[in-house]
């Protein structure tokens, strides 16, 4: 295990969550964009899923695919997945459409080339992908579309937002609005502008909430990452937010925002002058954001993404109002045991006291902050919170901060019938044994950790 990495502002962060409830934002987009999740965590029997489909740092001829079930750890799903039989692939956008296909659209030509088409494929699911047609962006004087981004809007209408400059200033572009004209996604409005984030704004990714437009940019001079609102897809945008407003630094592009399980807001961005890929998280509807953090296992080698979310079958199995103990994946002898009122993993058999197969039994109920997760209480009716990212038990004592704290939303495991229990206010951060203690700590997305983190619910010890 690798030293914890700082954390978020505890104070910030929970002060932000206290005033807002899990599913206080809600995209305005169809379900095609989305899937069906919801900022809640998955129910019984579901799972949540992101998919992104990034170039690679060392080859812009191929894309990757990877998922993630927490938008922390994404692990290799196919490698090489789609290449296109011509020209290169660079910023694919991809979404789930209402036809069941998963379809990305993308740059066709490296950033050195004049390039006056966006490509288009299409996948039944997310494996093996199929090359549609290269589409000509009909503006006069074309020199360079990029970085088509998909975005549907809440009357279920597929738009892509494209990059595009001019012969005149082939560096310039500014960001414009296609439309799809049919449901095959064959044809497509003539572009318009963008009316008021203007010219030397490139990879513009929008979401709405309500029946507002977010919309967040690169400034091409600044190489700063702007936001924008406006009440219409197509504008007007006020842009709002310039310079180093959220604390992400500059040489940053790429955006894709996203809602996460707990309703927090978060934005991936490729940092490309030093060659890393970040996140940063909103609980504030945009205002305030954490410090920016490198993806663990893909930053340096993926490059510009979007990312959709989905709700899709499966997920661990963990009964509610059931007793359980908790057998460590990758340490078959070890178990959860309360010990002074901290969790920790000793070894515990059928020779082991009483008090000690007692200490090592939990109910598992309903997550405090969010029903479909997971909450667990020792034998006295005390909650497994963390504090100080170590995990131990309190009484609740009825606040949002307590009832954050001890709630886990449940991840698939490594090992067979294993759970990985995640932070309900920490995404990506996970209870994991260190030294044979159970401490919350963030992914780094090594198959060691996952191992460490995983737990098989079994008959109870008492």
């Amino acid at each position: 295990m690798t030293t914890r990495p700082p954390a978020p502002s505890r104070r910030a962060l929970l002060r932000a969550m206290a005033v807002l409830p899990a599913a206080a934002f809600v995209l305005g987009e169809a379900p095609g964009l989305l899937g069906t999740a919801l900022a809640a965590a998955p129910a019984a029997g579901s799972a949540t899923r992101y998919t992104i489909v990034p170039f690679l740092d060392s080859d812009d001829g191929t894309v990757n695919v990877y998922q993630s079930d927490d938008a922390t750890d994404f692990r290799l799903l196919q490698a090489s997945a789609y290449t296109p039989p011509a020209n290169r692939i660079r910023d694919a956008s991809v979404f789930k459409h209402t036809n069941g296909y998963y379809y990305i659209t993308y740059t066709t030509h490296t950033w050195q080339d004049a390039s006056t088409t966006i490509g288009f494929a299409r996948s039944s699911d997310r494996v093996n992908w199929s090359f549609l047609y290269d589409y000509t962006v009909p503006i006069a004087n074309l020199s360079r579309a990029w970085a088509p981004e998909f975005f549907v809007d809440s009357d279920g209408s597929v738009n892509v937002i494209v990059s595009c400059s001019t012969t005149n200033d082939e560096w310039i572009f500014t960001p414009y609005l296609l439309k799809a004209t049919n449901s095959s996604l064959t044809a497509w409005s003539s572009p318009v502008a963008l009316s008021g984030i203007g010219a030397n704004h490139i990879d513009t990714y929008i979401v709405k909430t309500g029946s507002t437009y977010h919309a967040f940019t690169k400034n091409e001079t600044a190489k700063y990452i702007e936001y924008a609102t406006a009440s219409s897809l197509a504008g007007p945008y006020t842009i709002k937010k310039t310079g180093d407003w959220a604390g992400w630094g500059s040489y940053r592009e790429g955006p894709t925002v996203i809602q996460l399980d707990n309703g927090a807001w978060r934005i991936f961005f490729d940092g490309y002058g030093d060659h890393k890929y970040y996140y940063s998280d909103s609980y504030d509807s945009f205002a305030t954001w954490s410090a920016p953090k490198a993806l663990p296992g893909i930053s340096g080698t993926a490059r510009h993404f979007t990312v959709i979310k989905e709700t899709v079958t499966g997920g661990p199995a963990l009964t509610k109002n059931a007793t359980r103990s908790l057998r460590s994946g990758n340490y078959t002898t070890r178990y959860w045991q309360e010990q002074s009122a901290l969790l920790n993993l000793p070894v515990v058999t059928g020779s082991s006291t009483a008090a000690e197969k007692q200490a090592a039994t939990f109910t598992v109920v309903a997550g405090l902050a969010d029903a479909n997760a997971y909450s667990l209480r020792d034998a006295a009716g005390k909650y497994l919170r963390h504090y100080s990212f170590r995990g131990r038990f309190d009484a609740n004592d009825g606040t949002s901060t307590f009832a954050r704290d001890a709630t886990f939303v449940a991840r698939t495991g490594t090992a067979a019938g294993s759970v990985r229990f995640e932070s309900y206010n920490y995404p990506g951060y996970y209870l994991r044994h260190y030294n044979y203690e159970l401490r919350v700590e963030q992914s780094d997305g090594t198959d060691l950790f996952r191992q460490d983190s995983s737990f098989v619910p079994v008959t109870a010890w008492s």
